[in-house]
């Protein structure tokens, strides 16, 4: 059974930056692919960012783009989320998660199928 396990989450001030973190576990073979989602009060999970294993292809959400970056350690079995620029908006619990098998749109929910916790990450002065 795959598990994920997000840590780095906190309280950060307008314009600031964390790195979030996913432990990767239980598989033997690496999942197809690596995303990290958010779930904001009132509204709908939203896809963030996810990184693919072949080839280490990356995809972000508009609302991201130019401020996260997301990338992993193989060796370690970790993918990170590095958050700068950050906003009230960003404001959410942050999830990793990983399909059974292969995505085709990459950040939509719905294809994932083993989630983590989830981590706080709160934006505020």
């Amino acid at each position: 059974q795959l598990r994920l396990a997000e840590s780095g989450g906190g309280l950060v001030q307008p314009g600031g930056s964390l790195r979030l973190s996913c432990a990767v576990s239980g598989f033997t073979v690496d999942p197809s692919v690596v995303g990290w989602f958010r779930l904001a009060p009132g509204k709908e999970r939203e896809g963030v960012s996810c990184i693919r294993s072949r080839d280490d292809s990356t995809y972000y959400a508009d609302s991201v783009k130019g401020r996260f970056t997301i990338s992993r350690n193989s060796a370690k079995n970790t993918v990170y989320l590095q958050m700068d620029g950050l906003k009230p908006e960003d404001t959410a619990i942050y999830y990793c998660a990983a399909p059974r098998g292969y995505v085709t749109s990459h950040l939509l929910p719905y294809e994932y199928d083993y989630w983590g916790q989830g981590t706080q990450v709160t934006v505020s002065s």
